[in-house]
């Protein structure tokens, strides 16, 4: 009785922690999106894209200050104290050095762009690698507890008070330094709120012993981690290198709309599924049901969300952020595209996190960030919209890599988890057909298109999986009941 005790309270907790993940990431993600509109129609293109020079350098330097301990801390079953303030002192002194090295780099960074404004900006910018490396540890500690109910406070408030700021100084005028304040201020936010929401202190105890332990599987994580965050970004590297910064702009903002739905999915459920995967990684058919439920619930809501935002991309657009933007219509459709696939195949990775094999993930990062390398240098000449199509290609062959292994480990192979995803890339793409037809219909505005085009996309969809009963939306679908009854009491 007692495996089944505990197999119950750990479906409860994940339910829990998957119903709070989904709160925090709709929540953080839609005000993230009504604040970057608002931005949007009172800033420029250029404006964004002078930001997006500078991801790929924040992204790194935010790697280097966690350096995988914090997915090990995750990982190891049994943390002390002394593991935890080990990190936690290893982090400030990680970003107090990256800090330093980002200041002194500014001028070169702003001589490879040819932006001098870039200087003040990027020396600004290093201090949120300072200020976040103060809550590091505790954001890890509560992703470990599998507590996001916490984690979703935290995040939209930090979001709504750093837009706030944002969106007023846009208003006065201050151009790019309107997001930069936001950025900063998010993070002085978001790490006020996690020393304020979390119990834990730091003690005066530091172990290299600590670290050591922790270094076989968190060196590996990290430099799995800087390749993904250097290729994850050197797209705006290289626009932002080989084209104008209004160019980068549009391509930001439209890589912004289509990670909406990628992220907020494949962010919701990674944070879940790697601790709770983590938790029962001795017992394979335990673990191969979690990944193919968790494959079906991705695929039930991000099928239908990508496809069609594909095809209201220019109504929503020319809305949204007004005719000044339309140039990214063609880029956020293609994005889309590539973003079919993206929380699929980030689901995998986990997974190979959580059975500790480290050393097959980074093999895979490796491979495919020679593939994107290979993608940039033939494709960049003939513009970015060429360079996405080569990013569509290469999320196919990203899917194949990354689910190569657990279908190996697990039993679980790539053929047969696209037979369980058919279905549902089935009913999104008749789906697709009915709001692009709506579309030749003779409408008064934009406005009138979309109210029309996204309901009729939502009854269509989940009207055929209703009739032919998918898996995953007969769960949700219960699941929701459940939780209603329950509320009624």
């Amino acid at each position: 009785m007692q495996p089944s005790a505990g197999n119950q309270k750990l479906k409860e907790r994940t339910s829990k922690a998957f119903l709070w993940s989904f709160i925090d990431s709709i929540g953080f993600r839609g005000v993230q999106l009504i604040i970057g509109i608002i931005l949007a129609r009172l800033l420029f293109p250029e404006d964004f894209g002078l930001i997006g020079m500078l991801a790929i350098f924040m992204a790194v330097g935010q790697l280097f200050i966690s350096s995988g301990f914090g997915s090990a801390l995750i990982q190891k079953r049994e943390a002390t104290m002394r593991d935890t303030c080990s990190i936690f002192y290893f982090n400030i002194l990680a970003g107090l050095v990256m800090a330093l090295f980002l200041c002194a780099a500014a001028p070169w960074i702003a001589s490879f762009y040819n932006q001098p404004i870039l200087t003040p900006i990027t020396r600004s910018l290093s201090l949120i690698l300072v200020i976040n490396s103060f809550g590091l540890i505790q954001a890890t500690i509560l992703t470990k507890n599998i507590d996001f109910k916490t984690q979703t406070k935290i995040s939209l408030i930090a979001s709504l008070l750093s837009g706030i700021i944002g969106v007023s100084l846009a208003f006065l005028d201050f151009g790019v330094w309107s997001l930069v304040a936001q950025q900063i201020s998010s993070s002085v936010f978001r790490t006020a709120l996690l020393w304020m929401f979390n119990s834990w202190r730091p003690a005066w105890v530091f172990c290299f012993q600590s670290l050591r332990e922790m270094f076989g599987f968190g060196s590996r994580m990290f430099f799995s981690g800087l390749l993904n965050q250097i290729f994850q970004n050197i797209y705006l590297l290289a626009i932002g290198r080989f084209f104008s910064a209004s160019d980068l702009g549009y391509f930001t903002r439209a890589k912004t709309l289509e990670e909406v739905p990628t992220l907020t999915l494949s962010g919701m459920v990674g944070r879940v599924a790697f601790p709770v995967f983590s938790a029962i990684q001795d017992d394979r058919p335990r673990l191969k049901r979690g990944l193919k439920r968790a494959l079906l619930v991705l695929s039930l809501f991000n099928f239908p969300m990508m496809i069609g935002l594909a095809i209201i991309a220019r109504p929503l657009v020319l809305v949204l952020l007004t005719d000044k933007w339309a140039e990214c219509i063609i880029y956020l459709q293609l994005l889309c595209l590539a973003g079919l696939l993206t929380p699929i195949h980030s689901i995998n990775l986990n997974m190979l996190q959580a059975l500790g094999r480290s050393d097959l993930f980074l093999r895979l990062e490796i491979v495919k960030k020679i593939l994107i390398v290979i993608n940039i240098a033939v494709t960049w000449r003939w513009g970015i919209a060429a360079m996405i199509i080569g990013m569509v290609i290469l999320s196919m062959i990203s899917y194949y890599l990354n689910s190569y292994y657990t279908g190996t480990l697990l039993g679980y192979p790539i053929s047969e988890q696209l037979r369980d995803l058919f279905s549902y890339l089935m009913m999104a793409g008749i789906m697709g057909f009915a709001v692009y037809g709506i579309g030749f219909f003779p409408f008064a505005n934009d406005w009138s298109l979309l109210l029309v085009q996204i309901p009729l996309g939502g009854v269509v969809y989940f009207g055929l999986c209703r009739i032919f009963k998918l898996a995953a939306f007969m769960e949700v679908w219960q699941e929701i009941r459940t939780k209603i009854k329950v509320l009624r009491g």
